[in-house]
């Protein structure tokens, strides 16, 4: 009753990572060639990071409580296994 997580291929993981760089070189070049003041580009450069570095805070988390919530039904599955068999056993 271990339910394995299928690894993702090769390609799957090559392709994130080129879409992720992709973005953000597109990104870097908008704000780069934005008609604006150099303080205003840093403005916009620090919420980009610190959006992407929110995203990333988020999915962890989301993916932590998740992985936190199987375990915890894991126990509780293993527990009402447990305690059933208890039963049929006294009945025996």
């Amino acid at each position: 009753m271990n339910p394995q997580a299928t690894p993702h291929s090769q390609s799957w993981v090559t392709f994130t990572y080129a879409s992720f760089l992709t973005s953000l070189a597109m990104v870097v070049a908008g704000i780069l060639f934005m008609p604006l003041d150099t303080w205003i580009k840093g403005y916009f450069a620090m919420g980009i990071v610190m959006l992407v570095q929110s995203c990333i805070t988020v999915t962890k988390t989301v993916r932590d409580v998740h992985e936190g919530r199987r375990l915890m039904n894991r126990i509780e599955d293993a527990k009402t296994e447990r305690l059933l068999m208890g039963i049929e056993q006294s009945r025996d």
